[in-house]
């Protein structure tokens, strides 16, 4: 089985100056925890996820009574406040640009599930040779995938 075979073609993709207000729009619109970052042509800039925008706006606190502190006692007003400026920032600031693995359509379904498994990703682009975004592999799509295509078969 190859990456083809189980990778999503309609990719919903962002641009780096796609602001963490519509992110978050088109993450909750879609159901979806991320997207590539890619450039005019489709070409992979880097990955975002709804954990990238969590830890970008994640108190300095360390422990479950800290944070508690922070959002309910203390300091809401000044969480509320980063989260109202950081709304309008493009995700350039936060997405991620290194250390992004890719796979390839014809590469070996079983490469893919190693990397998601290795890195703990929970979504893993598809480039063609020109590092356009031509699909997107997740692991929500692979149990999907192994339910409908080969656990039903039996």
């Amino acid at each position: 089985m190859e990456v083809r075979d189980f990778m999503i073609r309609d990719v919903i993709t962002v641009t780096k100056e796609t602001t963490i207000r519509e992110l978050l729009q088109l993450l909750v619109d879609n159901k979806i925890g991320g997207a590539p970052v890619v450039d005019d042509r489709g070409k992979l800039l880097g990955m975002i996820t709804d954990g990238d925008v969590i830890r970008f706006l994640q108190p300095k606190a360390r422990t479950v009574y800290d944070i508690y502190m922070t959002f309910v006692v203390n300091d809401r007003e000044d969480f509320q406040l980063k989260l109202a400026q950081s709304l309008d920032l493009p995700i350039e600031k936060i997405m991620k640009r290194r250390e992004i693995y890719t796979v390839k359509p014809e590469d070996d379904f079983e490469n893919a599930l190693t990397i998601l498994a290795k890195h703990h990703f929970k979504k893993l682009p598809v480039t063609n040779p020109a590092g356009r975004v031509v699909g997107v592999i997740s692991r929500g799509d692979i149990m999907r995938q192994i339910t409908t295509k080969l656990i039903r078969r039996q």
